[in-house]
């Protein structure tokens, strides 16, 4: 018979491999587009999975702080029903206390100026003593990211970056490119397009669709599926897979297949940590690189996220 030495060592390590995901979401809530508030409604029937340290957001343009609280209003009048599942939901004010107001404008140089309360918030949870890296969902502007590197450098070593590109990226170029010229040893994702494999192709068939599943298994699904609709009644929800990715898949291992998507290394030598959209045509749908790797969990992602509508609906029953 083989014994195996369990040392406090090997206990820890053990602990940590099956630990929840610290999490800090950056987000545009409230400004030019709603799927925000369905990925920050999507991430709520989710937060008993992770350990949430931080819900910033990250304008530049119409959406505040306000924003994420109306989320959190509604989250509070489910909140009887979904921790009747699990006792690992945090309570509505404990997320409260957790929500900051990030850069309201842009960078206006090369280089961050300010140090924005969002900020402050990244450099205080990376500072904390934890062997968990902190996983950083970036849903808009990086400002609040780049200022928080720029101020202090020495966080690198315990974030871990997952930003939404495309449109979002434009509102903070210049942060992004500072982040990306001047660090090249940060831990990002950077997924510019295989995002929109959450809303684009996979199986749609039936409930599946981006207007059927919503219809079906999202609207009268409490306060947060009335607030989904209220806001938008069809599936886009773009910055999902950053959540996705952390549910299903290690997250240590971008390369390999997760809910959110798989990525590939374009600099492995001079940027070992840095990760973008697969370029190969068998991983695009509709001209859109890498969002075969989302779109082709499509059926297993949404079923699971309805289940989770679900609590948000209804009391656990006694078995």
């Amino acid at each position: 018979m083989k014994l195996i030495l369990i040392t406090g060592f090997t206990l820890g390590l053990l602990s940590l491999i099956q630990a929840a995901p610290r999490v800090i979401i950056s987000t545009d809530i409230g400004g030019s587009d709603p799927d925000d508030h369905q990925s920050m409604i999507h991430y709520l029937v989710y937060a008993d999975q992770f350990d949430t340290e931080g819900l910033i957001s990250s304008p530049p343009h119409k959406g505040r702080a306000k924003d994420i609280e109306d989320c959190l209003e509604a989250y509070e009048s489910d909140f009887a029903r979904l921790s009747s599942w699990s006792e690992n939901y945090p309570s509505p004010n404990q997320l409260r206390a957790l929500v900051r107001q990030g850069a309201l404008e842009v960078q206006p140089g090369r280089e961050p100026v300010d140090l924005s309360d969002g900020a402050k918030l990244i450099i205080e949870r990376a500072g904390v003593e934890d062997l968990r890296p902190l996983y950083i969902l970036v849903w808009g502007s990086i400002t609040d990211v780049a200022q928080a590197v720029h101020r202090d450098p020495s966080i690198k070593k315990k974030i871990r970056v997952y930003s939404i590109g495309s449109w979002n990226t434009q509102q903070g170029r210049k942060e992004r490119d500072h982040l990306y010229q001047n660090h090249p040893d940060l831990w990002w994702i950077e997924s510019d397009t295989t995002f929109r494999g959450m809303y684009t192709g996979g199986n749609q068939a039936g409930d599946l669709g981006n207007q059927s599943f919503p219809k079906a298994h999202v609207a009268g699904h409490g306060k947060l599926g009335d607030l989904f609709m209220q806001k938008k009644k069809d599936i886009k929800m773009g910055d999902t897979p950053s959540v996705l990715y952390l549910l299903h898949g290690d997250p240590a291992k971008p390369g390999e297949p997760h809910w959110g998507g798989a990525f590939f290394q374009p600099e492995p030598v001079a940027r070992p940590d840095y990760w973008y959209d697969i370029q190969t045509r068998s991983k695009s749908d509709s001209g859109r690189k890498g969002a075969g790797t989302v779109n082709q969990w499509r059926e297993a992602y949404l079923r699971d996220w309805q289940q989770r509508m679900d609590r948000a609906k209804q009391l656990k029953t006694a078995p």
